[in-house]
């Protein structure tokens, strides 16, 4: 119950709200990878979600976009987007994305640098969050092609104007 209680007190009791409906709540993943077999590593992190019990609703189509803010000579990105269900908190979620991602290798570079895999919270439910380690809505989805284009493609009705009003 006090963990219950500290998800009201830090959400807003959205999290609470879900858990006593008993409806999981709606998450937009981001997904990318620009080092190694740039599919593989996808379609290897997509299992290990599924794995730890993330429900995977929708899979954009997977496109390729040059780096952005990243430092010369990378390689292009793979990039996309999934539209999951799960129980976890927010810093819960993040902390599964992390582990995930070093369990696939991913290790620190220079920021923005190459890596194995990315996965990013875009969109949880309708929460509006910031803290030290998570801001949501993703403070930069919207200025990315690379995030917009794949979210529109399984949500076109997901606008900036359209989070912003419900976030």
């Amino acid at each position: 119950m006090k963990r219950l209680a500290a998800c009201k007190k830090s959400y807003n009791g959205v999290l609470l709200r879900n858990r006593i409906k008993k409806t999981m709540p709606i998450v937009y993943l981001g997904i990318g990878s620009n080092l190694g077999d740039r599919q593989k590593n996808i379609n290897d992190a997509i299992t290990s979600l599924k794995k730890n019990h993330i429900r995977i609703l929708k899979c954009s189509t997977i496109i390729e976009t040059e780096p952005v803010g990243s430092p010369s000579g990378q390689g292009k990105f793979l990039n996309g987007v999934l539209k999951i269900r799960t129980w976890l908190s927010p810093h819960e979620l993040l902390y599964l994305l992390k582990r995930l991602e070093r369990r696939l290798g991913r290790t620190k570079t220079a920021p923005n640098g190459p890596r194995i895999i990315d996965l990013d919270i875009l969109l949880y439910d309708h929460l509006k969050l910031q803290t030290p380690q998570l801001t949501l809505p993703h403070p930069l989805m919207f200025q990315r092609d690379f995030v917009m284009r794949p979210l529109n493609e399984i949500e076109p009705q997901l606008t900036k104007e359209s989070c912003h009003a419900c976030c």
